[in-house]
């Protein structure tokens, strides 16, 4: 039995916790609020990350801890660097591995298939500092101060999932409602199952072989109305009716919420094809990615119709 720190609350936090306990290790999930699934194997903690003495202490004795956490979206340039500074610290003191949640951001605007070895060349400010976090790690591990790796997921899907796709059409597919999305409905776009992401997680941190470089999860390669379509098929809901909102539209929405004018800082990877190569992940791990069914299917509500749950068209 291990034991393993994993900080952060969401989904993916969520199933990378409960995939260690089942399998017999400890964990200590750290969050502010101390959320997290309920299991004997899964010890709740109401922490601030960026309070390194007493991540130290929580840390002290772990295998690995699990880099999760996730500040609201528009402020990710002011409070990430502290907040993952924090962590990187504590496995640094702690003699811990670090294990890191990444996404595409830090490629930058990219033509072609991206991979672990496309360059870090991010012109924003959420992507540079996605891609600065993972420099900064990789030069430690390179120091000999610990050892790292980072499992980059693309666009979120899933149970628990906080994605533009499981935020803005999954509810209205469901509903049988308009979606307006800011995102091209069909060019080619990578994917992440919540659960693939924890697999993925957890694949890494048990092998050797990933310490010193970044990982692609698995990856589902569609687009958001055949994603969506799926959705509808497997809910019995009418066939969606998807609109992209506009650049003046994402504007306006920007006044009253900052999310949404973040959004312009990756339209690179939302009104451009932008698919990630997760063959390093399959052939080293034998992690692949879920049927995109069985993905949708965790999201049906209950009294969703026994032909979608049969898994019929």
């Amino acid at each position: 039995m291990q034991e393993h720190v994993v900080i952060g609350r969401g989904a993916t936090a969520s199933a990378t916790a409960l995939s260690l306990a089942e399998s017999g290790d400890r964990v200590t999930m750290i969050s502010r609020g101390g959320l997290g699934p309920e299991h004997p194997g899964i010890d709740r903690v109401a922490l601030d990350a960026t309070d390194t003495a007493a991540l130290i202490a929580h840390a002290t004795g772990a295998a690995t801890v699990f880099n999760l956490a996730m500040p609201a979206y528009h402020t990710w340039p002011e409070t990430v660097p502290p907040l993952f500074g924090s962590i990187r610290a504590a496995a640094e003191a702690t003699g811990a591995n670090l294990v890191m949640m990444g996404n595409l951001y830090g490629y930058g605007p990219v033509d072609g298939v991206v991979d672990e070895t496309t360059p870090l060349a991010a012109t924003g400010s959420k992507g540079e500092v996605r891609a600065r976090m993972w420099t900064e790690a990789l030069a430690a591990h390179e120091a000999g101060r610990l050892r790292v790796t980072e499992v980059r997921a693309g666009q979120f899907l899933g149970a628990g999932a906080v994605s533009v796709f499981s935020l803005l059409v999954q509810p209205a597919v469901l509903a049988g409602a308009r979606a307006r999305v800011p995102q091209a409905l069909d060019l080619a776009h990578s994917f992440t199952a919540i659960d693939d992401a924890a697999a993925a997680l957890v694949a890494v941190a048990r092998d050797d072989r990933a310490w010193g470089r970044a990982w692609h999860a698995p990856m589902l390669t569609t687009t958001v109305r055949a994603v969506a379509s799926r959705l509808a098929a497997l809910a019995g809901a009418p066939e969606p009716d998807l609109a992209v909102l506009t650049d003046a539209e994402i504007t306006e929405l920007a006044q009253g919420d900052p999310f949404w004018g973040e959004l312009f800082e990756t339209a690179h990877m939302s009104h451009r094809e932008f698919v990630a190569d997760d063959s390093g992940m399959r052939a080293t791990f034998g992690v692949t990615a879920s049927a995109l069914d069985d993905v949708l299917r965790a999201v049906l509500p209950s009294g969703a119709s026994s032909t979608a749950k049969a898994g019929m068209p």
